[in-house]
């Protein structure tokens, strides 16, 4: 009766891929349960697509945990390799749930968001609504957050165009980009009558991405796009030649959307465009959501910024209808 031959002993290169992959293993549940601290609620109030993603790594990293811990074992060299690469990606992965962590709203963003005898606010997994309550308008407001900002941190800046009978819906973008949320615009237009014509806007990145709707739904048979609302942002790309009532209002003291940056896509809109700078403001001025990474300090308070950028959007749509 022949008897199996024993194993190879491991060498020093299988315990280093075993080692290494207990320690990125470790690391990914770490940093997951760190993600989700970070989150909060925006794991339950935004777009699943985050909480779904951070779950799916908290198992693999989990799993791939479990499956370290025993005593190394020899591997051919190919294996090896394909180990290597894995945890390089593994660590990529990593790194985008790290970067993926979204600004939460805050303080008035959190008591914009309920409803009273004026304004119904709704809440899905897809959008926030705010509807007059009484005679609502036939101009809405559709409103990109910029990029990894929670949905809600816009509620308290426009909830003053809901309360004057502007229908206004926030999307819940994908990981919070703009870009994977193209479409939410065309999946609204018809969902909320008595609305028949648009404004389209965004703060940053959501701006960009509004841009490109006005550009696609300008001349729309039903439910246009009538004017385009910038919050810190400019467009991509030229759309100067857009026959739509455009408002660019910006801070600043803005250290992502510089009033420079500003000042130089006045070639990109159309030449009745209006641009308005608010003294003090900043990037973070636009949202309730806390300070950003790379933005420069407000000379203001919150709550002045939060008024005037309210102000010169409600001027912007009431020019609108005369």
């Amino acid at each position: 009766m022949n008897t199996p031959e024993p194993a190879p002993p491991a060498t020093r290169s299988d315990a280093a891929v075993a080692w290494a992959t207990r320690t990125v293993s470790g690391l990914g549940l770490v940093v997951c349960v760190w993600a989700a601290i970070a989150a909060g609620d925006v794991l339950v109030h935004g777009h699943p697509a985050y909480a779904v993603f951070l779950g799916i790594v908290f198992l693999a990293s989990a799993f791939a945990a479990v499956r370290a811990w025993p005593k190394p074992r020899a591997q051919g060299r190919r294996f090896k390799v394909l180990r290597w690469v894995a945890l390089a990606a593994s660590c990529g992965v990593l790194a985008s749930v790290w970067w993926l962590v979204p600004y939460r709203a805050i303080g008035p963003a959190h008591a914009a968001m309920k409803s009273d005898a004026t304004v119904a606010v709704t809440e899905t997994a897809g959008r926030i609504v705010m509807a007059p309550v009484k005679n609502p308008g036939d101009v809405g407001v559709f409103f990109q957050p910029g990029a990894l900002v929670d949905a809600r941190a816009y509620a308290a800046i426009l909830r003053p165009l809901a309360e004057a009978g502007h229908t206004v819906v926030i999307p819940k973008q994908p990981f919070g980009i703009a870009f994977l949320a193209t479409g939410a615009f065309s999946g609204a237009r018809s969902d909320h009558p008595p609305v028949i014509r648009w404004v389209v806007g965004g703060h940053s990145l959501g701006g960009v991405v509004s841009a490109n709707d006005a550009a696609s739904f300008a001349a729309a048979a039903d439910a246009p796009v009538a004017g385009l609302l910038f919050f810190a942002s400019y467009p991509a790309t030229d759309v100067s030649i857009l026959n739509m009532p455009v408002l660019s209002v910006s801070g600043s003291n803005d250290g992502l959307s510089t009033p420079e940056e500003i000042d130089a896509s006045r070639d990109l809109l159309p030449p009745g465009t209006r641009f308005t700078e608010i003294e003090g403001a900043t990037h973070a001025s636009f949202g309730d959501y806390g300070r950003q990474a790379g933005d420069g300090f407000p000379s203001i308070p919150p709550e002045e910024a939060r008024t005037r950028v309210s102000g010169a959007s409600m001027d912007f749509l009431d020019s609108l209808d005369r």
